[in-house]
Order: C-alpha cells, then structure tokens, then sequence
C-alpha cells in the first residue's frame, strides 16, 4: 500500500513505522512528490562473504583495451 504525506505533516517516527508494515510512504511538497520512504529488506542485512564465489567470476585479457571504431560509428 502506499501512503503519501505532505512533507509539512511528516512525522519520521509514524512513517517509519509505516515503512516497516511494509507500506511505501511517498512525501510531497506542494502536491509534487520529492521522496519514498521503503523499508529495507532483511535480507540486505547478512553480512557479505570474503570469498565465497572465488573463482566463479572472470573479466577477460582485452576487458580495458579500448573499442573498436566500428562500435563508436555504429557500423558492423
């Protein structure tokens, strides 16, 4: 659901506690729409693992070497 509120109304701790229902709280300033307010997932909150992929991921021998000018002039 979301639930949009002037920004001269906005009462951070009522719209967190919004956010955190799951709701997107959008704020407005003169009708206009200035900022959302989501909550953060949880599980963008597990602490990342050195290592964990290692080896799975490459970036090839030319990954720096400049493009070709076909790529720039569009041709083929």
């Amino acid at each position: 659901m979301t639930k949009t509120v002037d920004v001269k109304e906005a009462k951070l701790p009522e719209l967190v506690s919004l956010a955190l229902q799951g709701n997107e709280v959008v704020i407005t300033e003169d009708d206009k729409p200035v900022a959302k307010l989501i909550a953060i997932s949880p599980s963008s909150e597990q602490k990342r693992v050195p290592d964990l992929n290692k080896g799975e991921i490459w970036m090839s021998e030319d990954f720096n070497d400049p493009l070709p000018d076909e790529f720039w002039l569009g041709e083929e």
